[in-house]
């Protein structure tokens, strides 16, 4: 499950590089020129790098599981599979790659962005109480980190779903700076190092 983490952290510094392109062209154009949508889309990456994060975690730790390396628990024993994916398994117990299509077909339509998703996913390999070790983990409450956490992907859902518009101040964006989007990608970084100490 390191290589979920350590790929995060590889996900993350794109989206850090792009904040500091984005500041570096700043500094050398003036005003007229807008360069606010890259630091849009490197908060878009960020979020992109928690989601990729779970599914990744997830993925690797059911397979440890299947494997035997991991407890299993009520919601690992609940997790469905295709008919063609236990047909594979039965026939070749050694393989875990029925298991591995099997989990990525099951969560590719979804995103674990929102806290509820997050840790619906991370039960299935974790039976921790999720929200709460984070919590312990950065120093705060569960419902801070939550509400903290639940603003950023809003913020991050206003840029991808509705062009960044303030419906408040029709034909305009909502102001962003990298200041906000620092803040932003360093409380992602915090909680998945903190998801991952707290269930890994």
């Amino acid at each position: 499950m390191q290589a979920a983490i350590d790929q995060f952290q590889v996900n993350l510094s794109r989206a850090r590089n792009l904040t500091e392109i984005g500041d570096s062209l700043v500094a050398l154009t003036t005003t007229a020129v807008d360069l606010t949508d890259i630091h849009r889309a490197s908060l878009v990456l960020g979020v992109s790098a928690l989601d990729h994060f779970v599914h990744e975690f997830v993925r690797l730790g059911m397979l440890e599981v299947h494997r035997g390396s991991r407890p299993t628990n009520d919601a690992n024993l609940s997790f469905k599979i295709p008919l063609a994916a236990a047909r594979a398994g039965i026939a070749d117990p050694e393989q875990n790659d029925w298991l591995d299509a099997a989990i990525r077909e099951a969560h590719s339509w979804q995103s674990f962005q929102q806290p509820s998703k997050i840790a619906d996913a991370i039960r299935l390999v974790s039976g921790v109480n999720l929200w709460e070790e984070v919590a312990k983990e950065i120093g705060s409450d569960s419902k801070a980190v939550k509400v903290r956490l639940t603003a950023i992907i809003v913020r991050r859902n206003q840029i991808a779903h509705e062009a960044d518009m303030d419906p408040s101040n029709p034909g305009n964006r909502w102001p962003i700076d990298s200041a906000l989007v620092n803040d932003a990608l360093d409380y992602i970084d915090h909680l998945a190092r903190a998801i991952y100490k707290s269930a890994a």
